[in-house]
């Protein structure tokens, strides 16, 4: 198959990634140089560091988890979305763009074009998806929803109820992409997350592929 264009939408660990407050922060040792003649890292993170997917077990009791979710929901259509609210993903912006059956729906917010998604500083000031959206995303059947932060829930926002409004109905959760440089339209969204035993989120590598 011939590709027009793959967008690596990833943030890199150690260099771009930020720790959500609380969380264990991404840490990579050299356990052994190049000059014993192999190199050797330990890495030490949140299993939420840097782009990566929350399972329903993340805070559904008794939810999937990692091991447990089919591969091909990470593998699937998907559509880029430009969000112009400064501040939240509302519905009224949700309403205005055709969302296909089986299709992932993937936020750019300023959190992107002003590098705030990747800068390596937790603030409060991000763009977040409202509880209402999130119910507006849920009768729509989407399978997974990204956003351009390290969480999609607004800060301090008491009992996460966006999370388990989406986690409850089965919607994975894409967290710390970067689609600064993607423009809106429909690609195709792989984003494979580490086989983590009992894992109730893991980093992935996330790419959209322009057919």
């Amino acid at each position: 198959m011939v590709f027009k264009k793959v967008f690596d939408i990833s943030i890199i660990l150690g260099k771009e990634s930020i720790t959500y407050p609380g969380d264990e922060p991404f840490f990579r040792e050299v356990m052994k140089s190049i000059e014993s003649g192999v190199e050797v890292s330990k890495l030490s993170m949140s299993s939420h560091s840097g782009t990566h997917v929350d399972a329903p077990a993340h805070f559904i009791k008794g939810g999937k988890r990692i091991d447990e979710i089919e591969i091909e929901r990470f593998i699937l259509p998907a559509k880029v979305v430009e969000i112009a609210d400064p501040f939240e993903i509302k519905i009224e912006e949700l309403e205005k763009c055709s969302v296909m059956k089986d299709q992932a729906l993937l936020f750019k917010t300023r959190n992107s074009v002003e590098g705030i998604s990747r800068n390596g500083v937790f603030t409060k000031d991000f763009v977040h998806l409202t509880e209402e959206a999130a119910e507006y995303c849920v009768e729509k059947k989407v399978p997974l929803i990204g956003i351009d932060y390290i969480t999609i829930e607004k800060a301090g926002n008491e009992g996460n109820p966006v999370h388990k409004r989406l986690l409850e109905n089965d919607v994975i959760i894409l967290e710390g992409i970067d689609l600064k440089n993607v423009p809106s339209g429909d690609y195709v969204l792989v984003c494979l997350p580490l086989k983590i035993w009992k894992g109730e989120g893991a980093p992935v590598r996330a790419v959209l592929i322009q057919t």
